[in-house]
């Protein structure tokens, strides 16, 4: 070949496109044939203004693969129709034209405060698929953070990122070295991060990374538009509904109107509480029935009664029926797990005729509860009443006083109750006496007085709710003792125990407290033996006050739940020798530190009690008395020398709190 053409086979190279290891070939084969220095040096000078143009040349072909690629995403944005397809779409460009083995990108999270992974492609591990980086964390969080791209040719070895445990565990999972990060811009927000990353150690020219902003720049977009289409697709739903909302407007305005014609004609001709529950749900096309307080959904009805409103219960609707603060019951609509809030309104509407209707049904009922009241205070306090007398008035009143029944004493529960406590004596149907006088400052009498009217009108509604179960279950009722008495017949195969509990669980959802219920053992016949009813609620008084004092209030039970200690509290109707044998134990055991109380007015008794209640811890036991540790101690060495050095054994110790309880138990039935 002359020595004045050493370009030629360079041109031949540029036109197939060979790679630049090719351009030394001519060289080395010019030598190999023994060329002249001259030669050589003219295929030296040739070859690297060949390598310049192939540059070039590679360079316009990535450009225009770039350009392509963006073009291609432009015209999948303008017919979006799926964002994670265009999103994918996006990454996967970015890594092939990038050359890099995985690319990513993550959205912002602005109630989390974080950025998450969004899409991937070339990922193969699920730890890094889910990452979420916190604002600053990593090279994306810090990009996320400051809307900067950052670039690093070997992640771990930088430091200039906050390493995290959780980061560096994925990336690690990913296994990448390199990678390049640019911020998703919406005006002067970041709303995200895309990403191209290799698993070995590589640098990202000043090109590529313009290349990745472009991409990352038509992400931004197609997210923006899919929530403009988002948002316009909502809009277009909100008008449909609203047009349909104005179709329908009419027709439930006349069923409202309708119902509300059909309610006032109830109430004016005095229909009940099932009429109207069946004119509602002719009108509302349903079916709707009225339950009682303790049978409806619990949960249900204190959201309607809190808010006023007909609340959703499954498929059904529940609308509370109440006056005066006290849950009288519910209409349940069923068959329409959607109603239209006039349809809502009118359910609740008709809840409050209900209430009306019940409250006027109430008011007749009162004067046959007095009746039922008076007939029971008779068999309390006049147990020589004429038998036949006595049925003639019970049978007017439904009741059948010749089938067993169980005496019943109930009281709301609250700190310090103590039912008939300060009646001093034998039972009576007072309230119990006023409030002592004190010399304390006014706003404490004033706040004495409102506690008082708040247990009064507790009182009342315990009644109220006794009365109607009374009469439900065709028994008696009557307020005495600070609280009430119920005289129920016994159904067949019923415990007196079972009946407490049942009794205790109606009263307290009735008047929304707990309600304590003690209950005596079955009289076999109040009509024919009356002197029996008044023992009766004797033991049920008693058993009330055991539910108290072991720490079981708002719960039901007759003497026989209490084993051992129902010796005690059934007193003379299960012989009084078993009490007997109960005070012997007391005295037997703590019997001198009782004494030792009763004579020099000390609070031994007490400290024992606050003592084992605390784990026997003399500290504890300080706190709970309020007095200081050494007062404690000095307490504890006299019940020493009281009761002897080992009254702290295990057996011992068992025997004197079993006696401290004992005790407690017997002086409260004793007041």
């Amino acid at each position: 070949m002359p020595d004045d053409q050493p370009e030629t086979p360079y041109l031949e190279l540029l036109a197939r496109g060979a790679p630049a290891e090719a351009y030394e070939r001519p060289v080395l084969r010019a030598r190999a044939e023994g060329a002249s220095a001259a030669r050589l040096a003219a295929l030296e000078r040739a070859k690297l203004p060949a390598l310049r143009v192939r540059g070039e040349l590679e360079g316009r072909r990535r450009r225009e693969a770039e350009l392509s690629a963006l073009f291609e995403t432009a015209h999948d944005l303008a017919g979006l129709r799926d964002l994670d397809a265009v999103l994918q779409a996006i990454v996967q460009r970015a890594r092939s034209l990038l050359g890099t083995e995985v690319a990513y990108l993550t959205l912002n999270d602005p109630q989390a405060g974080d950025t998450y992974m969004r899409v991937t492609d070339g990922s193969v591990s699920a730890r890094f698929q889910q990452l979420r980086l916190g604002m600053g964390e990593g090279l994306g969080g810090l990009v996320a953070q400051t809307a900067r791209p950052y670039v690093t040719e070997s992640y771990f070895d930088d430091e200039r990122f906050q390493h995290t445990r959780t980061i560096d565990s994925g990336v690690k999972d990913e296994g990448l070295a390199a990678i390049l990060g640019v911020p998703l811009m919406l005006g002067s927000g970041v709303i995200g991060v895309l990403f191209a990353a290799d698993r070995r150690p590589r640098v990202f020219e000043r090109e590529q990374v313009a290349l990745l902003g472009s991409f990352a720049a038509h992400a931004a977009v197609a997210i923006d538009t899919a929530n403009l289409l988002a948002e316009t697709r909502s809009a277009l739903a909100e008008l449909e509904a609203a047009n349909e909302i104005i179709r329908d407007r009419s027709e439930v305005i006349e069923r409202a109107s309708e119902v509300h014609d059909r309610l006032t004609e109830l109430v004016l001709r005095g229909g009940g509480v099932h009429d109207v529950a069946a004119a509602v749900a002719e009108v509302l096309s349903g079916t709707v029935e009225f339950t009682e307080a303790h049978t409806a959904p619990a949960a249900a009805v204190d959201r309607s009664r809190a808010g006023g409103h007909a609340v959703r219960h499954g498929e059904d609707w529940i609308a509370a029926v109440s006056a005066s603060g006290e849950l009288l019951g519910a209409l349940v609509l069923r068959g329409h797990p959607r109603l239209d809030p006039v349809d809502q309104r009118t359910l609740e509407r008709a809840a409050m005729v209900t209430s009306l209707l019940l409250l006027a049904r109430r008011s007749a009922d009162e004067a046959e509860q007095r009746v039922r009241g008076e007939l029971l205070d008779d068999l309390l306090d006049a147990p020589d009443r004429e038998p036949r007398l006595l049925r003639e008035r019970a049978a007017r009143l439904r009741a059948d006083l010749d089938a067993p029944h169980v005496v019943l004493a109930a009281g709301i529960d609250a700190p310090g109750a103590a039912f008939g406590a300060a009646s001093g004596g034998a039972p009576g149907p007072a309230a119990g006496p006023p409030p002592e006088e004190t010399d304390e400052p006014d706003r404490t009498g004033r706040a004495h007085r409102a506690e008082g009217a708040d247990e009064a009108a507790g009182r009342q509604r315990l009644w109220a709710a006794a009365s109607h179960l009374a009469a439900t279950r065709h028994g008696l009722a009557a307020a005495r003792d600070g609280g009430t008495v119920l005289l129920l017949p016994l159904a067949d195969g019923e415990g007196a125990d079972s009946l407490a509990r049942r009794t205790a669980r109606q009263l307290g959802t009735a008047v929304q407290a707990a309600v304590t219920v003690g209950a005596s053992a079955p009289v076999s016949a109040p009509a024919a033996r009356p002197g029996e009813v008044a023992s009766a609620y004797a033991e049920a008084r008693r058993c009330l006050e055991a539910l108290r004092v072991l720490g079981r209030g708002g719960q039901g039970a007759a003497a026989e739940d209490f084993g051992f200690l129902g010796l005690l509290l059934g007193g003379a109707r299960d012989g009084a020798g078993d009490a007997a044998r109960v005070e012997g134990f007391i005295a037997r055991t703590i019997g001198a530190v009782v004494d030792y109380d009763a004579r020099r007015g000390t609070d031994l008794v007490r400290t024992l009690d606050a003592y084992f209640a605390s784990g026997m811890s003399p500290a504890r036991t300080k706190d709970e008395l309020h007095v200081h540790v050494n007062t404690v101690a000095q307490r504890l060495e006299r019940v020493g020398r009281l009761l002897g050095p080992d009254w702290q054994s295990p057996s011992r110790a068992l025997e004197v709190q079993l006696a401290l309880r004992l005790h407690r138990l017997a002086s409260a039935i004793a007041r």
